[in-house]
C-alpha cells in the first residue's frame, strides 16, 4: 500500500496507516449486548469507510458483552462491549489512503446511540526519508 502523506508544519511525514482508539459512553445497552446488531454495525462501519471485508468473528459472553473483529484488506476493526456500563471500546485500523477510520467512528457513534464518545489517532508505520519504517525506542516507567 502507498504510504499516507501528512503535512506537519514544513515537514511532510509518511505513514502506513491510521489507528483510531475509540471509546463510546452512555450507549444503548440493548445494542451493545446483541451480537447480531454489533456485527451488523461493525460490518457496515467497514463498508462506510471504503474498506474491503475479508472475514469476521463475533462472540457473546455470559452474562453479557460482545467481542468481535472484522478483518479488512486494509487491516481490521475490533470491538469489546460492556453493556452493563453502556460502554464500548473500539479499534479502527486502516492502511492506505482509501479508507478513513474517522468515518467508521462517526457511523458507530450514531448506531450505538452514544451520548459521549472520544478517540485518539495513532499514525502507524512512520516512514523516514528513505521510506524505511522508523524505529524509536522508548522506556515504559
Amino acid at each position: 500500500m502507498t504510504p499516507i502523506s501528512c503535512k506537519e508544519g514544513l515537514n511532510t511525514q509518511n505513514y502506513l496507516g491510521r489507528h483510531i482508539l475509540a471509546e463510546f459512553f452512555e450507549c444503548d445497552s440493548n445494542v451493545l449486548n446483541n451480537p447480531e446488531l454489533v456485527e451488523q454495525y461493525m460490518l457496515e462501519a467497514a463498508l462506510e469507510c471504503g474498506a474491503t471485508i475479508v472475514n469476521k468473528c463475533f462472540h457473546l459472553f455470559s452474562p453479557h458483552g460482545v467481542s468481535g473483529v472484522v478483518i479488512i484488506s486494509e487491516s481490521h476493526l475490533a470491538i469489546h462491549t460492556w453493556p452493563e456500563y453502556g460502554y464500548a471500546a473500539v479499534d479502527l485500523f486502516t492502511c492506505g489512503e482509501q479508507c478513513d477510520p474517522k468515518v467508521s467512528y462517526e457511523y458507530l457513534k450514531k448506531r450505538f446511540n452514544s451520548k459521549d464518545a472520544k478517540y485518539s489517532q495513532l499514525n502507524r508505520g512512520l516512514m523516514d526519508e528513505k521510506d524505511q519504517v522508523e524505529h524509536k525506542t522508548f522506556q515504559v516507567l
